[in-house]
């Protein structure tokens, strides 16, 4: 039976303990907790002991929690995503990587299955073998610590992202196995296949099943990157949907809405029910 959750990047007007409310009301299995300043911040003093009040927030509730760090100007306020894994300064990789451990460290304490990163994007003027050194380098990092925690490490394949295809995901899965034995999954956001065109988005999720650590869902256009509420893009998630239950996947299937958070309230439960509606039929 799939594990539905509800990412709070897409309840950005509410307060997070608002937010859990609604998506425990809801039906919801669990939570992606976007870390953010409005939320969650990673960098706050007592972020641990946050943490664990967030456990026991999220038991009492019976959700569980995949944790994400997509939040954009949680590191500079002028530049979005920025600065991340590919930065040309060493100090900036640096920053990427704390914010990372520090995620690795939260869902640790709250029991997530995974923590999920992305690339970031390969800025202008420095060379691709630059770019994948720095990357590789800190996925050991980021992988190795997260091992060492007991967290699911997840790479997501963005639209634009040095990362940005599930061809590319191979490519450095592979070649980050010659360089350590901890372990890196695919967060796959289902909606990427169709803005990329490298996939059919239900053969995705059954080619990768053996690597597959988190799940997004949401509909899209054909070639354009806009999560969309259910029913109104290209996506056939019903199709999607039986792939999941025949891969038997475990984890929990996160809604993705970060656009519609004024219309939070309703999309939580308006989401909710259109997945139930769609699920395969025995």
């Amino acid at each position: 039976m799939l594990r539905f959750a509800y990412n709070t990047n897409g309840c950005t007007n509410h307060r997070l303990d608002d937010a859990l409310d609604l998506i425990a009301e809801a039906g919801y299995s669990g939570v992606a907790l976007a870390l953010d300043v409005h939320h969650f911040d990673p960098f706050m003093e007592g972020y641990e002991a946050a943490a664990e009040a967030l456990a026991k927030r999220l038991a009492e509730l019976d959700l569980g929690l995949v944790v994400e760090t997509s939040a954009p100007y949680l590191l500079d306020p002028r530049e979005a995503n920025e600065p991340s894994l590919l930065h040309p300064a060493s100090d900036g990789r640096d920053r990427r990587l704390d914010f990372l451990r520090r995620a690795i460290r939260i869902a640790k304490i709250a029991g997530a299955d995974s923590v999920g990163f992305t690339s970031g994007r390969t800025r202008r003027g420095v060379s691709q073998q630059d770019a994948g050194v720095w990357l590789l380098d800190g996925l050991r990092q980021v992988v190795e610590f997260a091992a060492e925690e007991g967290v699911v490490a997840t790479l997501e394949p963005a639209p634009g992202h040095m990362v940005g295809t599930l061809d590319d995901f191979v490519l450095v899965r592979e070649t980050l196995k010659q360089m350590t034995d901890a372990p890196l999954r695919l967060s796959l956001d289902v909606g990427h296949s169709l803005v990329t065109n490298d996939r059919d988005p239900a053969k995705a999720v059954k080619e990768f099943a053996p690597v597959l650590g988190a799940v997004s869902l949401e509909d899209m256009k054909r070639g354009v990157h806009a999560h969309l509420p259910f029913g109104e893009g290209d996506m056939n998630i019903p199709a999607v949907l039986k792939t999941l239950e025949e891969i038997e996947f475990q984890g929990l299937v996160t809604v993705e809405l970060p656009l519609h958070s004024p219309r939070a309230h309703e999309m939580i439960v308006a989401s909710y029910d259109w997945l139930q509606e769609n699920l395969p039929s025995d």
